[in-house]
């Protein structure tokens, strides 16, 4: 009898914990599995007329545009390497600014130094393609009516030259990204046991040793799981950068051109939702299976890291 008593009680008092687990179970649901159903728009020729169910099955006929044009190394390469660059950034530059806000004094610096950084993750897209513009045009923008004549240096057709681009696009990711990785990796430094760093300074280790030998070491579960998690978006871009940042500019297509840019232009044309389903597909099942080698990859060399 007691044990049944203790087992009513104990459901009682997780019923609060399981309500609360709603909301986010019912968004998971809705957003990421509901959805799923659509899978097989990727393989019909959508007709409206008929609707999706009706309309005509074309088998991976609406795959071979990604393969069979002639930008399909392009966006492969770009999307690719923007997205390894971009964690390599992403990862040094996060733990690096997670280790000075977690040495910061001053409390109140340190609550408006993280509430600063994360700002930009919550400026809408179309904002931030303003404030690109704001710097970039040719004709009123900063740097070529302020900073670049300070220096001695020629204005700068930003939007015709490829060349700049690249250093541009990741700029932009990173002002956009720091903030939230930081936080991330701060929750995982201010969790360390303070003895380490106490005996650490005792025995005349220096700073940069300290840093090594325990922060990054004590963080390294939560430097695994974040590379694993972003291995699974290596054929993913994020569309606001690439397409609203350099307004879309042909003359500079070659090196901001990605997988959800062309989709997007060549949906606009063609109005085939077929084609642009097949393209998320084909992405969603890339991601996954790199998702699988990489925990596989962890689970041989440290297989406590490893997600499953």
């Amino acid at each position: 009898m007691p044990e049944k008593l203790n087992k009513r009680s104990i459901k009682k008092n997780h019923l609060v914990l399981y309500l609360l687990m709603v909301p986010g179970l019912l968004y998971i649901l809705v957003n990421n599995y509901l959805p799923m159903a659509g899978v097989f728009i990727a393989f019909k020729k959508i007709n409206y007329a008929l609707g999706i169910f009706k309309s005509q099955w074309v088998g991976f006929r609406n795959f071979k545009f990604l393969f069979a044009t002639p930008d399909a190394w392009i966006i492969t390469r770009n999307t690719v390497v923007y997205n390894v660059v971009f964690l390599i950034m992403e990862t040094v530059f996060g733990i690096a600014v997670a280790i000075m806000l977690a040495d910061m004094r001053n409390q109140r610096l340190a609550r408006f130094s993280q509430s600063a950084l994360i700002l930009p993750d919550l400026i809408s897209m179309v904002i931030c393609s303003y404030i690109a513009f704001a710097f970039l045009s040719q004709e009123n923008g900063m740097l070529n009516n302020t900073i670049l004549p300070f220096f001695g240096l020629q204005p700068v057709s930003w939007y015709a030259e490829k060349g700049p681009w690249p250093v541009i696009l990741s700029v932009v990711y990173l002002w956009l990204n720091i903030g939230t990785t930081a936080i991330i990796y701060l929750s995982s430094i201010v969790g360390i046991n303070k003895a380490l760093y106490e005996s650490a300074e005792l025995d005349g280790a220096t700073r940069w040793q300290q840093i090594t030998r325990i922060t990054i070491p004590c963080i390294k579960p939560t430097i695994v799981t974040m590379l694993l998690l972003s291995t699974g978006t290596l054929f993913y871009s994020n569309f606001g950068l690439f397409y609203l940042i350099p307004q879309n500019s042909g003359m500079i297509h070659d090196v901001t051109a990605t997988y959800d840019t062309y989709v997007y232009n060549a949906l606009m044309k063609s109005n085939n939702i077929g084609m642009a389903a097949a393209a998320g597909l084909f992405q969603s099942v890339v991601g996954f299976i790199l998702v699988l080698i990489a925990n596989k990859i962890t689970a041989k060399v440290d297989e406590d890291n490893a997600l499953f």
